[in-house]
């Protein structure tokens, strides 16, 4: 086996060092599968050069490609420094085999493009906002993505097979797919964080999903179906009835629906196919479900000595089905503990329900109001105390979106840091919070955060508390 242990320049007489910036000028080609040529800091493909790898090619540098039209070869791109690495250059860069292995990121300020296998060993691969695109040719394909390796910006697929793109936000993994091509295609996709345009809707979509939206390009081709999954876990998604959610695209001027049936559940996992499309741009997840025929006037909560007592006011009641109190002791899962028949007069009516249970510092409560189609509206959410001296802390409101904001109850009282962490364990942010007597108090988010769900951990040298957040 041949195994070149500096960066060489081809056509040149001087061999240089592992460390030195190498550059072909000439013919370089790495002939057999066993052949490595390996680059201990920038390597540029110059113009007017022929570069052909048939074996190994390890980049631990910068990688520039000018050489228009380049040979893809047969062999496999190693792009594995230490620090952060980009592709440079006038010209797309082609290899057959690709492994993606650095912690500390890649970024794609030219097109790379794989024609065989990639491989994501470790860390994000960023496009630039040219754009520039990580291409997979037709008859390429992926393994290894996930949270820690996936692609942060646009990716180009070429070909007519099912394909799932790998992308993301940098921090979590949320992939796209297109599936039944009619046809040899071109198309780019990209995962985006807060949904434009959600006021503007054509029916029967009535509401979109406000926290994430995928921007799908057909630069060529005919139809496909878009498939979209969600993950509460990752990021915040809404409430909503399973068999009321389809595909929302928007068309220039409006979300409108691409149909689909959606399985899973609201609060965990699920995906949703679109019908055979033609016209591609942005795609949201979006609800049938409409506004009851009903006015909610008010919902409250009280406690009593043992027991919560919960009242609402409805007015013009038609066609509702019942009413579903629901409960969390987190503020982010909600169980129910009532349930009321409606009455559907149409006069102004006044429902109550108990809640007997105990309650360990605060209880959140909701009113899930049900029509004979199953369609729902949720009430405001509203909050009551046991009443107790109890030195508590306890979430507000929970999503957020800008801030945090607790409530200190009983004599809690003293000098307290707080850290916000991905799920993964990475700290996000830190400080601290003086708590000097019962209240609210509030913790503004840094605004680089993307949406999903964190933990919050709030100590001190005597106690400590532990939440789940989610930010919109």
């Amino acid at each position: 086996m041949k195994k070149i242990l500096f960066a060489i320049i081809l056509l040149s007489a001087k061999i240089s060092i592992a460390q030195i910036a190498a550059t072909n000028t000439g013919i370089l080609h790495i002939s057999g599968s066993t052949d490595i040529l390996f680059a201990g800091n920038d390597f540029t493909n110059n113009a007017g050069s022929a570069l052909t790898n048939n074996g190994q090619l390890y980049i631990q540098g910068n990688l520039a490609n000018n050489q228009a039209a380049m040979a893809t070869g047969t062999g496999t791109l190693y792009i594995n420094g230490a620090a952060a690495q980009s592709v440079n250059g006038a010209a797309t860069f082609r290899t057959f085999n690709f492994i993606s292995n650095n912690a500390a990121g890649l970024t794609l300020n030219n097109n790379l493009s794989v024609s065989g296998a990639h491989t994501f060993s470790n860390g994000i691969i960023t496009t630039s906002v040219t754009p520039n695109y990580l291409v997979y040719e037709a008859g390429s394909s992926y393994s290894g993505d996930g949270d820690a390796s996936h692609v942060n910006g646009w990716v180009k697929k070429m070909g007519s097979t099912n394909f799932i793109f790998p992308v993301g936000n940098g921090i979590v993994e949320r992939t796209v797919a297109l599936s039944g091509l009619s046809g040899s295609s071109e198309f780019n996709a990209k995962y985006l964080a807060n949904t434009p345009f959600t006021t503007q809707m054509q029916t029967p979509i009535y509401e979109i999903d406000p926290a994430e939206y995928w921007s799908i390009n057909k630069v060529s081709g005919g139809t496909a179906s878009v498939t979209l999954n969600w993950d509460y876990s990752k990021v915040y998604f809404p409430n909503w009835i399973i068999p009321d959610i389809r595909v929302a695209g928007y068309n220039g001027s409006l979300w409108v629906t691409n149909g689909g049936t959606a399985s899973g559940t609201a609060n965990t996992t699920g995906t949703i196919t679109s019908n055979s499309i033609s016209s591609f741009n942005l795609f949201a997840f979006g609800s049938q479900s409409y506004i009851l025929p009903l006015n909610l006037i008010g919902f409250t909560a009280k406690r009593q000595d043992n027991f919560t007592q919960l009242a609402w006011t409805t007015v013009n009641e038609f066609n509702v089905s019942r009413f579903v109190v629901e409960r969390s002791d987190d503020n982010a899962h909600f169980y129910a503990v009532g349930e009321l028949p409606a009455r559907n007069t149409g006069n102004t009516e006044n429902y109550f329900s108990r809640d007997n249970s105990a309650i360990n510092g605060i209880a959140y409560y909701r009113l899930r109001c049900i029509d004979i189609d199953g369609k729902e509206k949720i009430s405001a959410i509203v909050r009551v105390t046991d009443g107790k001296t109890t030195n508590n802390l306890q979430l507000l409101t929970n999503p957020v979106r800008s801030k945090i904001t607790l409530v200190a109850t009983g004599q809690l009282a003293g000098e307290f840091e707080y850290q916000v962490s991905m799920i993964n364990g990475q700290l996000v942010q830190k400080g601290k919070l003086p708590v000097l007597t019962s209240g609210q108090y509030e913790i503004p988010l840094n605004g680089k955060l993307q949406p999903g769900t964190y933990s919050l951990k709030v100590t001190s040298r005597m106690q400590s508390f532990h939440f789940k957040l989610l930010i919109l």
